[in-house]
């Protein structure tokens, strides 16, 4: 489908974009972490949600 909108010289140019593209949104994801609760967003990560239990 990308191909019909894209020729054959724009779709190798996406094709090597694909691993920078991937790496600046596992960067923008970690970010997004970084900059809000994220004791929230780690709560749903099976390994760490019994790691760090409040004794309450």
């Amino acid at each position: 489908m990308v191909t019909r909108f894209l020729g054959p010289r724009y779709w190798e140019l996406v094709k090597n974009w694909i691993p920078t593209a991937y790496t600046w949104s596992a960067v923008g994801a970690v970010g997004l972490v970084w900059a809000t609760d994220w004791w929230l967003i780690l709560d749903w990560v099976p390994y760490i949600n019994g790691k760090f239990k409040k004794d309450n």
